[in-house]
């Protein structure tokens, strides 16, 4: 069998937060190339990106590669061969596991050991409202429940019904399916619905954790454009005319990662045309409740047609909170319920009956998230403009992150030296299908503000390393007052 054979990208969204450290950039890229053979992330035979190629990849001298190359080659975990490139040592360790491993940086900077890199790759929030600690503390236990629930408990799909029915689409408590988180969600409807080589259309960009899954899933993406109105509804129509995907999957609202909203008309045609060419259509709609003005968010998309809904409760309550949902047809949430089944047997049923008690006031714990979130987006605009001011992005109305878009270079490189200053980012090259974005940055507003203005610092120190020259001055009163806006 072939050895597996990673993009550059791919390595280096591995490699992770390689250069943080101390010591000398060769060695901890050295220990970091270690510890991916050893444990069988990188397979014996796999072939390793020439010098020069990983060098402009992770923003180093070539030298620092060199170096690194050389101290496993003489472990004896590395073979160079003029001609024939750099491999992992066949004797290194045995090939590893078969099945698709992230490469996403947004999963594996979670699984990073704590160090002093301040996270923007992650937009969640960092603690928990007070409202899931008195949850907690008055949560009374069933002492006649054999606790296996694996489309969740009733009174949670009743709740989580009557949220849908409250914002204009009626919803039976049968429509719910209750999950580990909106992953777990997507997960599960990518293996009911996706098989190897079936398409998949997807916005580009997009929320990276779904194109994992569906490459997982060994899917071919069908990718669409984002644009300041959101996903091109005229071009998505044209694509599932075309190809039939097994779904469609969009972020209509506060898409991730650009933010942008889609208008209800050329929402509905979406849905009207997916219906019609009966192609399932998946509303990602868990940062759809963070809109910074009361009722500026358009209606659901399932207000408009068959849709298959997905919500959690993470970025408005907590994301150690592990409840997320699904919401569609009753055949399809019983079909799923099955597929759960098989994998947990049903969500965490303490977790379950404290959800079902936040749902019942609901409203305030997301005016209070909200307002914190429009005070963080706000600070971290504001540092933008002072410290970068050849940054660009746009002032998003809702959900947790900022679409930035470098003056020139590329946002993998500049991540890396991000790195190395304590930041870590989210390159949008990460998030799109289409091989674009590599200009841009997803940065998150969650952190308190005097972190963000640290984060900022280091990346302005860090912008001024992979951009010598580049315009740090302070920008114009008429400027800072446009960004405020």
């Amino acid at each position: 069998m072939e050895p597996i054979s990673l993009s550059v990208d791919d390595l280096v969204a591995r490699l992770g937060r390689w250069s943080a450290g101390r010591g000398p950039l060769y060695l901890l890229l050295a220990a970091r190339f270690r510890q991916l053979i050893d444990e069988g992330l990188l397979p014996a035979g796999a072939p390793l990106p020439p010098d020069r190629r990983l060098a402009a990849a992770l923003a180093v001298g070539r030298t620092t590669v060199v170096a690194a190359y050389d101290t496993l080659r003489q472990e004896g975990r590395l073979v160079r061969r003029q001609g024939s490139g750099t491999r992992v040592a066949s004797a290194a360790l045995a090939p590893g596991p078969r099945v698709r491993e992230t490469s996403n940086p947004l999963f594996l900077h979670l699984l990073e050991t704590p160090d002093d890199v301040i996270l923007l790759s992650c937009a969640a929030p960092v603690g928990p409202p007070p409202e899931l600690a008195r949850a907690y503390a008055s949560l009374a236990l069933p002492d006649d429940d054999l606790g296996y629930h694996p489309a969740g408990l009733p009174g949670l799909r009743a709740a989580i019904a009557r949220r849908y029915a409250e914002r204009g689409v009626p919803t039976d408590p049968g429509q719910i399916l209750v999950t580990t988180g909106a992953q777990q969600a997507l997960s599960l409807l990518t293996r009911l619905l996706v098989a190897p080589g079936d398409g998949v259309l997807v916005e580009a960009p997009t929320y990276p954790g779904a194109l994992d899954l569906f490459r997982e899933a060994a899917a071919v993406p069908y990718p669409v454009a984002v644009g300041p109105d959101g996903v091109d509804v005229a071009e998505a129509i044209r694509l599932m005319e075309r190809h039939r995907p097994a779904l469609a999957y969009v972020v209509p609202r506060f898409q991730n990662p650009t933010g942008s909203v889609l208008p209800q008309l050329p929402g509905r045609r979406l849905v009207e045309a997916a219906n019609a060419l009966g192609v399932p259509l998946v509303d990602d709609e868990v940062l759809a409740d963070l809109a910074f003005e009361p009722g500026r968010a358009p209606l659901p998309l399932s207000s408009f047609g068959e849709v298959v809904g997905v919500g959690s409760l993470s970025k408005v309550v907590w994301a150690g909170l592990r409840i997320g949902w699904v919401r569609g047809p009753a055949g399809l949430i019983a079909r799923l319920a099955r597929l759960k089944a098989i994998h947990d047997l049903g969500s965490d049923v303490p977790a379950q009956l404290v959800a079902t008690r936040l749902l019942d006031d609901f409203d305030a714990i997301v005016s209070d998230r909200v307002r914190t979130l429009r005070a963080g987006h706000d600070r971290l605009r504001a540092e933008l403009a002072r410290r970068l001011p050849s940054w660009t992005c746009a002032p998003a109305t809702g959900g947790q992150t900022l679409w930035v878009r470098l003056p020139y270079g590329d946002g993998v490189a500049f991540a890396q030296v991000a790195l190395r200053h304590g930041v870590a980012v989210l390159p949008g090259a990460t998030m799109d299908a289409l091989g674009g974005s590599t200009g841009h940055l997803r940065l998150h507003f969650l952190l308190a503000p005097h972190v963000l203005a640290e984060a900022v610092r280091r990346l302005a120190t860090a912008w001024h390393e992979y951009a010598p020259g580049a315009a740090t001055a302070e920008p114009s009163p008429a400027t800072l007052n446009a960004i405020a806006v």
